[in-house]
């Protein structure tokens, strides 16, 4: 009845292994086999049909080894001769080599090779032809074993097999009389849909074939004349094939109506033989918001099962029995049906990877319709003892009855698989519109609840079937946060219609309500360790910022009791949520609140679902360290009590294990004293999480915290030494971000500069300079690199004079490294440091770092240079303050011929990459700011300068990556702020004005416009906008550019418009208070046609709050006001000739300006700058 399945462990596609050993008797039997039929010469009398009969019942009855160990080749050679014995007209002859093939390759696990295949397939489908169509079944299932994973290699049988008038096809039919012969043809199709990786696939046009018969199968109800076995084997073969063609094929579910269509046949099948549940659904579903039909029939009666009977059948141990390895998945004999499980296919791969649920615990039964109860995952452990062989149902249950269940939760898992595969094939903006058909939503009063995902969860007897039903819903919400972004339930609603965001707000609590439900009921640990990741999924998407209090708290009460599980997998999930937990939207003050819990709080409850733990008080064993009695110094003053998941995370890392946990850490080094690795690299995420989110909390253990990082980098341990660093890291980013000036935290709540010196004073005594020079783990050496960085500025001039230097000279040296992530550590390190007030005038360190910059900048990795670029662009920023600085020593002493290297080296990357590019014309317009009139003068650099000019226009228009563009605008202005460039006479000032007027008027990103409008208002003098024609055209752009500042296609650009105008109008001003007489009558004209609409923004810039964001720009109502009383005051000032009009149209625009704001103000104080009051 089964076909043939190549066990899981063959890879497709892949070099053959060189056969095994074989024992005597099985290299004797299977060549002695083989001499005789190969020396047989097909006769047509009855004692040779009898010869070649016993002989095939020999060779099928062989006892071959599991692993087999017969070379293939010779397994083909005898197939193929077995072939030319048997002609076609002999019936039984042809249904017993039929059975040969199937069990041959069946048994040894042998894919045939292509040569041998083409005999094989043109003899098989021949058979079909010719023969009766009782040996059909045996020929098909013959066909499937030879098609499995050589799909690629039948492409010129595909029209006899799957044409119109194909035997695939045919047999496959709905209407074929033949239920088993119909189930056989839909394998051999799903055989041919798998995919090799490296070769061709199907056809476009049979896939489509394939799939429409695929999903007619699914979608057609049972017939009378087939068995509820037979039924589910043959959708389990249709999922298989949907699955393959989504995987393998990539095929692309572009249009509505199919994915509509497979999804209503999926959420169908996932239901399948669920006790108590008989959904009905449409044929399609179609995209919506909201819940859609699913209507549910009158369950089917169910008989009822004596208690006793369901007890015994828990107690009582299964049938151990070798799986039967068949090539399609469907080697059922009774044996298997009672002696296997399989995990569901296309997710027992990814899930056993991670040792998840690789094995079962004893199945529980329910009756119809009812829930599970829920039990201790710590009241026995003997699922340990549970094979991944072992089924989900036992004899007890009562024979066929429990048979049947069985094909019916695999069907169950075979819908899930393919569902699964749905997600990763289609995008998830289009996922989404299908929400409400697989997520619960809160049930209205008095209704049901919808079927969905959940109910698989909570309601499924088979914990394989929940597991894959949670890794589909894990699947979904991966990635969700845009989507689930819109939930918000803050306020209640009283409307007569639901907002969508209250819907999702509604299904966000209900899924938070079921999966808890679900932990609370579970006790298969791998279930369990699903749920917990599914719950981690669902908490770093939710928008808890938008929803009631209360969610997060009751995820954390739940979870605390499975910290210390026996499962190291439910453990280490369990910190994952717990991560997750202190990672989303951080800080939560909700999150605040339940990490100053007690350490007790909920770690103990009397409830049989959750398990026991020991004292917490085990937690606050950590031995004092060298520098712990210090750690009070940084705890700040009216603090809470200590953090207890911080203390347990500390304790996780540097503790060794309790007896009580070690019992099934199956991923603990044999002799380990520590909790296993998993446990403590998430251990240390955990406390990286919390120092980036809730920074406020651990720095009261910011020296404890230190020691634990000592002892990480002193393991050997590479992984733990990585997350070590990584937690060093985020605590000297966390003390940075409190001594920026933006930061919210009061300063006597900082922790103090001398504690941050004795913190960094312990890391550099410690094994980070080791760890800098372990050039045999690049990684690292890189992730030490960046640790580096992050140290406070304040506390690196306050550390000794050694440690200082020894920070240089590391970073300095590890530039020269091989490895490119080394490299690119080290030159973004460098960029940090080039900033540090300490080190930012002395030109030694400067010039070494620009030194080493420009020889990252020749890299041929691609984040070397991007990072190279970034430090370049700081390092002239520090140029830049330097030129503040009231000792002009360091412009003096800084070497030209560096500053010539800089430029030409800038130039040369602002044509890299836009990675490289957007950093590189920042440090042009950096590099001309800051060029000395002695560096102008000379010849060498003219050419240079040229060409920087020239990098810095061709960016600026450009169709390059906005981020590069308003980087280039950026320079530009910093270009004209030198007075020392020949800016107005130069040939490239026209040029540039050309650049920056066409960008002010047609860039599609307003950022970039405000930007290019901004360096527009920079040049001080009237020279420095050339002539009369070059300064009416810059006049004209901004006035057609503040006509078109509110037209834009894409209306997220809308948002800048009010900023876009405060800058247009500020040029504006700004060239009406350089203009000279000969430019009055341009602006005259201006001023007749489009008079009114910039008197109108002008006086809305006069009115509105701080839009400037550049500098220079006017920010108060008196400064604006000003800007537009200096402009007033200039032009009045101008001496025009008698009969000029021009000088009185201006001079009475502005007045009426200043007039109207006047009135609008409320007095004439409004426009009076506070000199004038």
């Amino acid at each position: 009845m089964a076909a043939v399945q190549v066990a899981a462990s063959l890879s497709c596609g892949q070099p053959r292994e060189a056969p095994r050993e074989l024992s005597p008797e099985q290299d004797d039997g299977f060549r002695r086999l083989s001499a005789r039929l190969r020396a047989l010469q097909p006769e047509d009398s009855a004692v040779s049909r009898m010869e070649i009969h016993l002989l095939f019942d020999q060779l099928i009855s062989e006892n071959y080894s599991e692993d087999g160990g017969v070379a293939p080749e010779d397994v083909s050679a005898l197939l193929v001769r077995a072939c030319q014995l048997v002609p076609l007209n002999q019936n039984h002859l042809v249904s017993k080599v039929s059975q040969l093939i199937h069990h041959l390759l069946n048994r040894l696990q042998v894919v045939v090779d292509e040569q041998n295949l083409d005999f094989l397939l043109t003899y098989t489908i021949s058979a079909i032809q010719q023969c009766s169509s009782w040996t059909h079944m045996e020929i098909l299932q013959a066909l499937a074993a030879l098609v499995y994973c050589n799909g690629s290699k039948c492409q010129k049988y595909l029209p006899d097999l799957l044409g119109k008038s194909g035997l695939l096809t045919k047999l496959s039919d709905l209407g074929h009389p033949d239920p088993e012969v119909r189930r056989a043809a839909v394998h051999c199709m799903a055989n041919l849909c798998l995919s090799v990786p490296g070769q061709p696939y199907l056809e476009e046009s049979y896939q489509h074939v394939c799939f429409q018969a695929f999903l007619t199968i699914l979608q057609s109800p049972r017939s009378s004349d087939m068995d509820d076995i037979t039924f589910c084997m043959l959708l389990q073969n249709a999922l298989k094939g949907i699955q393959s063609l989504l995987n393998g094929g990539k095929m692309r579910l572009t249009q509505t109506e199919h994915l509509g269509a497979l999804l209503a046949v999926l959420k169908k099948a996932m239901f399948h033989g669920l006790p108590g549940l008989n959904i009905e659904m449409p044929a399609v579903l179609y995209p919506a918001p909201l819940p859609q039909y699913d209507g549910r029939s009158p369950a089917k009666p169910q008989q009822p099962e004596p208690s006793a009977a369901r007890l015994s059948a828990n107690k009582k141990k299964k049938h151990k029995v070798k799986p039967k390895k068949s090539q399609q998945g469907e080697k059922e004999e009774e044996e298997e049906s009672r002696g296997e499980m399989e995990a569901a296919p296309g997710l027992s791969a990814g899930m056993c990877g991670e040792n998840t649920w690789c094995s079962s615990p004893p199945g529980q039964s329910l009756p119809a319709g009812a829930g599970r109860e829920a039990s201790s995952p710590f009241a026995s452990s003997s699922w340990k003892g549970v094979s991944s062989s072992e089924s989900d149902y036992s004899d007890a249950e009562g024979g066929m009855q429990g048979k049947v269940r069985w094909y019916q939760a695999k069907v169950r898992q075979g819908a899930l698989a393919c569902f699964l595969s749905t997600i990763k094939s289609i995008e998830k903006k289009v996922l989404y519109g299908y929400w409400s058909a697989f997520v619960p939503d809160t049930p209205e009063l008095g209704s049901p609840q919808s079927v969905s995902l959940m109910t698989l969860t909570l309601k499924d007897p088979s914990p394989k079937t929940r597991a894959c039903a949670l890794q589909v819903l894990s699947a979904i919400l991966e990635g969700s946060k845009q989507f689930l972004s819109v939930a918000e339930d803050t306020s209640d609603h009283k409307r007569a219609f639901t907002p969508f965001s209250v819907t999702i707000a509604s299904s966000i609590r209900e899924l938070h309500r079921c999966l808890l439900l679900a932990l609370v009921a579970e006790s298969s640990s791998q279930t369990l360790t699903q749920i917990i990741k599914c719950l981690a999924n669902l908490v770093s998407n939710a928008p808890y910022n938008r929803l009631k209090l209360s969610l997060l708290t009751k995820v954390w009460n739940h979870i605390k009791p499975y910290i210390r599980h026996k499962d190291v997998n439910v453990r280490v999930s369990s910190l994952t949520l717990l991560g997750a937990i202190v990672s989303t939207h951080a800080p939560l003050p909700e999150v605040q609140l339940l990490l100053q819990q007690p350490c007790s709080s909920g770690l103990s409850s009397s409830s049989s679902a959750t398990p026991h733990l020991s004292t917490p008080d085990s937690w606050k064993k950590v031995p004092p360290g060298p520098f712990l009695e210090d750690a009070s110094v940084g705890t700040p003053k009216g603090s809470s009590e200590p953090c207890w998941l911080i203390r347990l995370c500390i304790s996780t890392v540097v503790l060794p294990r309790e007896d009580s946990c070690s019992g099934s850490d199956g991923g603990s080094a044999l002799g380990s004293t520590y909790e296993p690795s998993p446990m403590r690299l998430e251990a240390l995420q955990v406390l990286a999480n919390l120092a980036r989110g809730y920074f406020s909390m651990a720095q009261q253990y910011l020296m404890e915290l230190g020691e634990v990082i000592c002892k990480c980098m002193a393991e050997a341990n590479s992984s733990i030494q990585l997350h070590g660093m990584k937690l060093l890291e985020e605590l000297g980013t966390g003390l940075i971000q409190q001594y920026k000036p933006d930061s919210n935290t009061a300063p006597d709540q900082r922790v103090p500069v001398c504690l941050v010196v004795m913190f960094w004073t312990a890391m550099l005594n410690g094994p980070l300079p080791r760890a800098l020079q372990s050039s045999e783990h690049p990684t690292l050496q890189a992730s030490a690199c960046d640790a580096l960085s992050s140290i406070l500025p304040e506390a690196f001039s306050s550390l000794p004079n050694d440690k200082q230097i020894l920070c240089i000279t590391m970073l300095l040296g590890l530039n020269d490294s091989k490895n490119h992530l080394v490299k690119a550590a080290t030159s973004r390190a460098l960029g940090v440091y080039v900033l540090f007030p300490c080190l930012r005038q002395d030109v030694i360190f400067v010039a070494d770092t620009a030194n080493a910059i420009l020889m990252s900048l020749q890299d041929k990795s691609l984040n070397v240079r991007a990072k190279a670029a970034w430090s370049l662009g700081n390092l002239t920023d520090t140029l830049i303050a330097n030129m503040d600085m009231p000792d002009p020593s360091f412009q003096d002493e800084f070497s030209g011929l560096l500053l010539l290297k800089m430029l030409q080296s800038a130039i040369q990357a602002s044509t890299d990459k836009d990675k490289v590019k957007s950093n590189a014309v920042r440090a042009l317009g950096n590099l001309l700011h800051f060029l000395q009139p002695s560096h102008i003068e000379r010849p060498r650099f003219a050419e240079t300068i040229e060409e920087a000019i020239q990098a810095l226009i061709s960016t600026v228009v450009n169709e390059a990556a906005m981020k590069v563009r308003w980087n280039a605008c950026y320079a530009m202005g910093n270009v004209f702020k030198n007075p020392a460039l020949p800016l107005g006479t130069a040939p490239w000032t026209s040029q540039a004005y050309k650049a920056l007027t066409s960008v002010v008027m047609s860039c599609k990103n307003f950022k970039v416009r405000i930007r290019s409008a901004a360096a527009l208002s920079v040049p001080g003098r009237r020279a420095q906008y050339g002539s009369l024609e070059q300064f009416a055209q810059i006049w004209n752009a901004l006035v057609t550019a503040l006509q078109k500042s509110e037209d834009t296609a894409d209306f997220l650009e809308f948002k800048y418009c009010a900023s876009l105008q405060t800058h247009i109008c500020q040029a504006l001003l700004h060239l009406l208070s350089l203009a000279s007489t000969s430019d009055l009558p341009c602006i005259q004209e201006t001023l007749k046609l489009n008079g009114d609409m910039i008197r109108s923004y002008i006086l809305q810039f006069l009115k509105s709050g701080a839009e400037g964001d550049g500098p220079g720009a006017a920010h108060t109502p008196q400064e604006r006001a000003q800007t537009v009383r200096a402009a007033l005051q200039h032009v009045c000032g101008v001496q025009a000739p008698a009969g000029d009009t021009a000088k009185g149209v201006v001079v009475a625009f502005l007045d009426a300006v200043m007039t109207a704001h006047c009135d609008f103000s409320g007095g004439p104080e409004a426009l009076l700058g506070p000199a004038d009051q």
